[in-house]
């Protein structure tokens, strides 16, 4: 299973190491050297998992790990520690702090493999990217009664946007991203349209939902739709 992973640990030979042997496997791999750093490519990125060493200078890897949790982009992200402390009191303290499986080094490379894969097809399996909404006629139901409303509020000449409508700062991909599930579109169906993966249409999405502090996919459409952040909703149109 292919997948994008970030790697942090502030030992060059290992970190090398591991990762060509990830690369090797399938996986697309970002490497970082310390927590600051890492945390940086993480928001850039948006990792499928992240594998992190637990003891690195200035920002351990427990610290670490909490700084990605306090992201809500990053509070379901996959996080695997390796480390060379493997005393039990370690692995539970690893487990306590929310990491998802604990390495203790020296560790087999292939261990690691079939501990991301199997990470990364939990995460599918569970993610339903689409959020409560299963089908695309639920879908459509619910941007028609958000559009019906709205027009009514607007006394049938036009859709009623907020008088304080809020502007974002959304990049183009987003705006397209947006766009397309005011349409209606699935994940899929917007992967295919924009000639993308199913995979970047979902971190976009997710960006979308912090953005505009919403947290299912009919709440951003209604939030887009009150606020005039797609096309068709544009004051007078």
């Amino acid at each position: 299973m292919a997948g994008h992973l970030l790697l942090v640990d502030d030992e060059p030979g290992l970190r090398e190491a591991v990762q060509a042997y990830l690369e090797d496997s399938g996986f697309a791999v970002d490497v970082a050297s310390n927590a600051r750093e890492g945390l940086d490519l993480a928001r850039q990125k948006l990792p499928d998992l992240v594998i992190t060493d637990i003891m690195m200078p200035q920002v351990d890897g427990y610290q670490f790990l909490q700084q990605l949790r306090e992201d809500p982009q990053f509070k379901a992200l996959p996080v695997i520690f390796l480390t060379a402390r493997g005393m039990t009191s370690d692995r539970i303290q690893g487990y306590n702090a929310g990491c998802d499986a604990y390495l203790s080094k020296p560790f087999d490379p292939d261990e690691l493999v079939a501990i991301v894969t199997n990470l990364l097809g939990k995460q599918t399996a569970s993610r339903t990217g689409d959020d409560e909404v299963h089908n695309i006629a639920d879908l459509a139901r619910q941007i028609a009664d958000i559009k019906s409303m709205l027009s009514q509020r607007g006394g049938g000449g036009g859709m009623q946007t907020n008088a304080n409508a809020i502007k974002l700062d959304l990049t183009p991909r987003e705006q397209s991203v947006l766009d397309l599930v005011v349409d209606g579109l699935m994940n899929k169906e917007i992967a295919r349209r924009l000639e993308t993966s199913v995979r970047n249409v979902e971190k976009y999405v997710s960006r979308l939902f912090v953005k505009t502090g919403t947290n299912s996919r009919t709440e951003l459409v209604r939030f887009a739709l009150e606020n005039a952040l797609t096309k068709g909703t544009q004051m007078g149109e």
